[in-house]
This record gives C-alpha cells, structure tokens and sequence, in this order.
C-alpha cells in the first residue's frame, strides 16, 4: 500500500508559520516606532532575508495593510464579545475597553494612518468595527451609564490617547495604561458630571486620518 508522508510538509508549514509571525511581529515594532522605515528594517529584525519577505509580502504597503488588517481581526474579535455578553453591560463595556488597550491595536491607527492605501477588505473590515463598536456604545448609553455629551468617536480618541501612553519598559507601559484607563473608565460613567468643552470628534474626523 502506497503511504504519504505528512511530515516534511507539517515542517515546511510550521517553518513558514513561524517565518511569517517573525516577520510580522518586526514589521510592527519597526513602523510603531518609525512609519518612514525600509522594509529591509523588518527583515534585519526578523533575521530573515529580504527575499524571504517578498515571499510573502509584496512591498511595505501590501506589509501595512496586513499589520492593520489583523488589528482590525483583534478588534472585531473584543467587539463582537462584548456584546454577545448579555449579563451586566457596563462590565461588558469596561472588559471591552480593557481588551483593546492590551491588545494595543491603537498604536497601529496613531502611527499609519494616512502611511498607505488600505484595500476594500481593510474598508469592510473597518466598518465593521465602527458597526460594532456603536452598539456597544448605544447599549452602554442606553442603560444609563455613560456621561452626557459623549459619542462613539470619543472612545475611539481614548484608545488613542491610551496607546500613546508609553515609558519604554513594556511591562510598565501596561501598567501606566491601566492606570490611566481606570480613571478614563471612571470619567466616562459619570451620568450626573456636566457638559465637557468643546464638541465632540466626528466619525469623519476620525476617519480622514487614513486618506493618503
């Protein structure tokens, strides 16, 4: 009986898998900290060859579009919990709120947006999230848990201003973040405080960031 050996294959798979999440984990820390860099920065971090990496990727952007593609995945994944949770929404929301921050998909939108062109399926994914994420926000409202005057672009700006928070020691950043994110969580169930300054973000401010 004739049999197929699975096992060099199995290698090959696990080695590219492995080669792939290298890459990708370069390629964030290189564009967090320098959205200008080469692509031959990532493939000097990853230790990989350059051709390695355009195995895989066609150039920066096609690179870009990815980082943000399996943020948005991440995002999307913290959402569509939060409200699957049908007990105590406020305990859904803060959950929510905390996943992203330590899931630190901000950093990406504070340091490349506007960097490259995001394809259709970064646009449907996008909205998707922004679908989400006001529902989250409606329902969280809606039980009269969140102060006056906010809108949904205002939790977007607070991701941001939380993932810029940054003291270099990645285990103290966590920690500054957190601390920050509980009296922003404080602020924000505040049914009673008065009018904040100023008008709120729009949606479309917000947005016009990632138009190159």
């Amino acid at each position: 009986m004739e049999t197929t050996s699975t096992g060099p294959l199995s290698g090959r798979k696990a080695q590219a898998a492995h080669n792939d999440r290298v890459i990708l984990e370069a390629a964030r820390a290189v564009f967090v900290a320098d959205p200008g860099a080469p692509i031959s920065a990532v493939a000097e971090r990853a230790g990989v060859g350059i051709s390695a990496l355009y195995r895989r990727y066609a150039g920066k952007e096609d690179l870009l579009r990815k980082l943000c593609a399996d943020g948005l995945k991440v995002y999307i994944a913290a959402a569509e919990a939060a409200l699957a949770d049908e007990g105590d929404p406020w305990t859904a929301f803060a959950t929510f709120v905390g996943d992203i921050v330590d899931a630190d998909t901000h950093s990406l939108t504070i340091n490349l947006a506007g960097t490259f062109t995001p394809d259709e399926s970064l646009h449907r994914d996008a909205e998707r999230a922004s679908e989400l994420t006001v529902r989250l926000f409606e329902r969280t409202a809606e039980a009269g848990l969140l102060r006056p005057g906010l809108n949904v672009a205002d939790i977007t700006m607070i991701f941001e201003l939380l993932a810029a928070a940054q003291l270099g020691d990645e285990a103290r950043t966590s920690e500054i973040r957190h601390r920050y994110l509980t009296l922003m969580l404080e602020a924000l169930r505040l049914p009673s405080a008065g009018p904040l300054p100023g008008p709120p973000p729009t949606v479309e401010e917000v947005n016009r960031r990632w138009n190159v």
